[in-house]
């Protein structure tokens, strides 16, 4: 991975800590928003949860700390904080479903206007499987997307409409790129902030559907 693209996942992830507040019981989706986890404030008390059966998932472990049977959703390891618990995935999704998630913050590969959400399937490529985003997109009380603003070919993975196969339909709140912070709104799309050097115009550019400013 570049040094640049490094930097941007990072800027990304650390915004997107931002979203949580002390207290939030919070599900980090696979890919980037796992890195969520290694900028959450000291100052804040959260509870990380994982699809495959963790509550209280801590920091990417060291050297010293690894441990190949402690892992999250993404077969990453992962270290766990004081007072985790271990379940199955009966009770981990029970958990998802029945609401208790405050915050799910996920990846994507294309976001509609309407916050409809494509993040888990191409067709023709090989997939392991749809994973929990299905059931988190409509039991978290606030999803979260976060994604670089184009693809490899510089087209907007902000669109009118998502081209691939559904996640959920209507069900983002915001939107965190490398770019901007877009909160998905009955009236459209809301420019909430500009990262970087970027103006509005630069945004709205690679942006499909056309932004409100603020």
């Amino acid at each position: 991975m570049s040094t640049d693209r490094k930097a941007m996942r990072e800027l990304i992830a650390r915004r997107a800590e931002k979203e949580i507040h002390d207290g939030d019981y919070v599900n980090l989706g696979i890919g980037m928003p796992t890195m969520v986890a290694n900028y959450i404030s000291d100052n804040k008390q959260v509870v990380l949860q994982s699809e495959n059966g963790l509550l209280g998932i801590g920091p990417y472990p060291t050297e010293d700390e690894l441990d190949p049977d402690l892992i999250n959703a993404g077969k990453e390891t992962v270290t766990a904080i004081k007072g985790a618990s271990y379940f199955s995935s009966a009770e981990s999704f029970a958990m998802i479903r029945g609401g208790h998630i405050d915050v799910a913050i996920l990846g994507a590969m294309e976001v509609a206007e309407n916050g409809d959400l494509a993040n888990w399937m191409i067709p023709g490529k090989m997939i392991k499987g749809m994973g929990g985003a299905m059931d988190l997109v409509h039991g978290a009380q606030k999803v979260v997307i976060i994604m670089e603003h184009v693809n490899r070919n510089g087209d907007p993975k902000i669109l009118k409409e998502c081209s691939l196969p559904l996640t959920g339909k209507g069900v983002v709140n915001r939107i965190i790129t490398d770019r901007a912070v877009i909160d998905v709104t009955e009236d459209g799309l809301v420019l909430k902030e500009i990262l970087g050097d970027y103006t509005f115009e630069d945004i709205q550019s690679v942006t499909e559907p056309k932004l409100i400013r603020e």
